[in-house]
């Protein structure tokens, strides 16, 4: 075990020369199975000189709680499916939860608004907490999961103090993004969101699109405006409409990568030419940015960091450790590549 790291249950077991599984029959003083007081003492004494007490998990085996985290994905399948951001995120939180003997339930959530969806997973699947993503404004059920006093974190943020979050800084991400195009001479810039407003991710990085222009001084137009809805379908109907519209921005700023690949599928069906006719920026650095052509400049978010950052909070929940500050903000990176114009503009 590396210095300053927490023992766990696996330290114990080959320090007493027994099973974890022993180790948490003993530890949690599980009744009616045969274990030699000689190795009750063994595995006490290991837990003594390793510090270790045993986690939410491991007083599962005694309690008959679930030991389960419930990941609630508030999207459509057919977003869900074509969402490349998740494998990231659920790897890190997959890695979070397992270390501490947590496993995973995972459940699609598309209408927030059907009485009792969240508390039917909660009585029925038997988990000890949730991991709401993607959470939406004026959503009851989730207040009321806290106002019951059941262990909750976002993925994502709502208008509330209350409950518990981690997030990228998706205002400053989106910040970024649009000064780059500015930095670059681009002044007509178009914004294709991520997904409707409702989406606090999409509300702010929305925002942030907004405050880039009001700081460097030019009008913010509703009509370069378009909304998606997590899909590169979205994203290629979207820029069909603000093209036929008769607006040709200079720039367009598409809020998700996948949005952007389908707005690049627009343009190139309407015979215009990226960067030289239209710049383009996305956003989350999914695996295939760099390998379309031209390859996409981008804002890259931490998704394992996301993921691992987000189970953590929810385990210290669980194990009744909660940390002072409410909510974890994640830093966001542009990545510079062809779409925007930098090399032409710099030869």
């Amino acid at each position: 075990m590396k210095r300053g790291q927490r023992a766990t249950s696996k330290d114990v077991a080959e320090l007493a020369g027994v099973s974890r599984t022993t180790v948490s029959f003993v530890l949690n003083k599980v009744q009616d199975v045969h274990i030699s007081q000689e190795t009750r003492r063994r595995v006490l004494e290991a837990a003594r000189q390793l510090n270790y007490y045993p986690n939410a998990a491991a007083r599962s085996l005694a309690s008959r709680q679930a030991g389960a985290i419930g990941l609630i994905l508030c999207q459509s399948s057919e977003h869900i499916i074509a969402d490349p951001f998740l494998p990231g995120f659920i790897l890190g939180l997959g890695e979070a939860i397992r270390e501490r003997g947590f496993h995973l339930l995972i459940q699609a959530v598309e209408d927030v608004n059907q009485p009792d969806t969240y508390l039917h997973l909660v009585h029925t699947k038997r988990i000890d907490g949730a991991i709401i993503s993607g959470p939406r404004h004026g959503d009851q059920q989730l207040f009321q999961l806290l106002k019951d006093g059941f262990p909750v974190v976002l993925h994502g943020r709502i208008n509330s103090p209350e409950p518990y979050y981690v997030d990228v800084d998706n205002i400053k991400g989106a910040l970024l993004a649009v000064q780059h195009l500015i930095g670059q001479g681009y002044r007509q810039i178009a914004l294709i969101t991520n997904a409707p407003l409702q989406y606090t991710a999409s509300a702010d990085r929305h925002h942030g699109y907004r405050t880039a222009l009001e700081e460097a001084g030019l009008a913010y137009d509703e009509n370069l405006v378009r909304y998606a809805c997590f899909t590169a379908e979205s994203g290629y109907q979207a820029m069909n409409h603000l093209l036929a519209t008769g607006t040709k921005p200079e720039a367009v700023f598409a809020a998700s990568d996948l949005v952007a690949m389908g707005a690049m599928l627009s343009l190139r069906r309407h015979g215009l030419a990226i960067p030289q006719d239209i710049a383009l920026v996305g956003f989350d650095d999914v695996p295939l940015a760099g390998y379309i052509e031209p390859p996409l400049t981008t804002v890259r978010l931490p998704t394992y960091d996301l993921g691992w950052q987000t189970g953590d909070l929810l385990i210290r929940l669980i194990q009744g450790n909660p940390p002072a500050q409410k909510g974890i903000l994640l830093e966001t990176e542009l990545v510079i590549r062809e779409s925007c114009g930098v090399s032409l503009l710099s030869t």
